[in-house]
C-alpha cells in the first residue's frame, strides 16, 4: 500500500486516577524526523516509544504528544484496604468472642475506620504500559488514514501517467513523417538559395538536422518511464525516494522532446507533459 506523509490521530483512554490522551501529527519531510512532547514521568519511555514509531513509519516528520489530566474526585476509582480489612474483620470476631452482646460493625462502620478506603492510583509500570497501548493504538489509527489518502495520491499520479501515455501513443507514429516533412523543407530552402540538396556534403547536413529532432528515443523512454512508474505503485511500501527519481527522469525526456520540437503539434505535447510531470510532483512530495 502506498502512504501519505501527513496525518493525523489522537486516541485516549480513561484510567481509575487519570486520563491519558495520545496525539500524533505528520507532515511532509525529506528524512524520518520524530518529536515528542512527553510528561515528566514518562520521559523513561521516550526510546521504546520511538523504535515503535520507527517500526512502521518511513519518512515525514511525525510529532509525539501525550496528556496526563487527573480525574475529578468523583470519578475517581476507589479501593479497599484488604490489609486493614482483614486485621479490622479478625479484631471484631475476637471482641465478639469475648463480649457476645458487644453490637456487630455494619458496612458503613467498616467504610468509615481510617485508611479504609483509599484511591486507585497506577504504578509507573502501570502508567507506562498504557502509554505505549495507547500510542500504539494512535498509530494504527494514524497509518490508516495515511494509507487512504495514499490511495488518493496514487490515483491521481496514476491518472497523470495515463494521460502522459496517450500523448506519448499519439505522438510516436508521427515522428518519422514529421522528420521526413523536416528534411523536404530543409531541401527546399538549399535550393532556394541556389545549394543543391543532393551534394553529398548537403545531404549529410540534411541527415544530420534530421537527426537532431527525432525525438523517437525520448518517447520509448517516456513510455518506459510511465511503466516502471505503475509497477512502483503496484508494488507499495515507502516509494517516495523512487518516484522523486521518476519525476526527475521524466522532466529530463520531456525537456529533451520540447528543444527538438520542430512542429507546432509536438511542442504542445512536450508542454503538456511537463504540466503533467509537476502535477505528479506535487503529489509525490506527499508520498512516504
Amino acid at each position: 500500500m502506498i502512504h501519505s506523509m501527513t496525518g493525523y490521530a489522537s486516541v485516549a483512554r480513561t484510567l481509575p486516577s487519570c486520563r491519558l490522551s495520545v496525539e500524533l501529527r505528520a507532515v511532509n519531510s525529506r528524512y524520518l524526523d520524530i518529536s515528542f512532547r512527553l510528561p515528566e514521568e514518562l520521559r523513561a519511555l521516550e526510546t521504546q516509544l520511538r523504535e515503535t514509531l520507527m517500526a512502521r513509519v518511513q519518512r515525514g516528520k511525525l510529532e509525539c504528544k501525550v496528556n496526563i489530566t487527573d480525574l475529578p474526585a468523583e470519578q475517581r476509582l476507589l479501593t479497599v484496604n484488604r490489609e486493614l480489612l482483614l486485621r479490622l474483620a479478625g479484631a471484631a470476631s475476637e471482641i465478639q468472642a469475648a463480649v457476645p452482646a458487644a453490637a456487630a460493625m455494619n458496612v458503613g462502620d467498616i467504610l468509615r475506620w481510617p485508611g479504609m478506603i483509599g484511591e486507585l492510583d497506577l504504578s509507573l509500570d502501570e502508567l507506562g504500559g498504557a502509554c505505549i497501548a495507547t500510542v500504539a493504538q494512535a498509530l494504527d489509527e494514524l497509518n490508516a488514514s495515511r494509507e487512504r489518502e495514499g490511495a488518493k495520491l496514487a490515483q491521481v499520479i496514476l491518472d497523470r501517467a495515463a494521460r502522459m501515455q496517450e500523448l506519448v501513443d499519439g505522438i510516436a507514429p508521427k515522428i518519422p513523417q514529421l522528420v521526413k516533412s523536416y528534411g523536404d523543407k530543409l531541401s527546399a530552402r538549399l535550393a532556394e538559395a541556389g545549394l543543391n540538396p543532393d551534394d553529398d556534403r548537403m545531404r549529410q547536413e540534411i541527415v544530420l538536422f534530421a537527426s537532431r529532432i527525432d525525438v523517437d528515443e525520448e518517447l520509448s523512454r517516456l513510455h518506459a518511464h510511465v511503466k516502471e512508474l505503475r509497477h512502483v505503485l503496484a508494488k507499495g511500501g515507502p516509494v517516495g525516494r523512487r518516484l522523486d527519481f521518476l519525476m526527475q527522469e521524466f522532466n529530463r525526456e520531456a525537456n529533451t522532446l520540447g528543444s527538438k520540437s520542430a512542429d507546432l503539434e509536438s511542442t504542445q505535447v512536450a508542454v503538456e507533459l511537463k504540466v503533467l510531470i509537476e502535477q505528479m510532483r506535487e503529489q509525490v512530495q506527499n508520498i512516504e
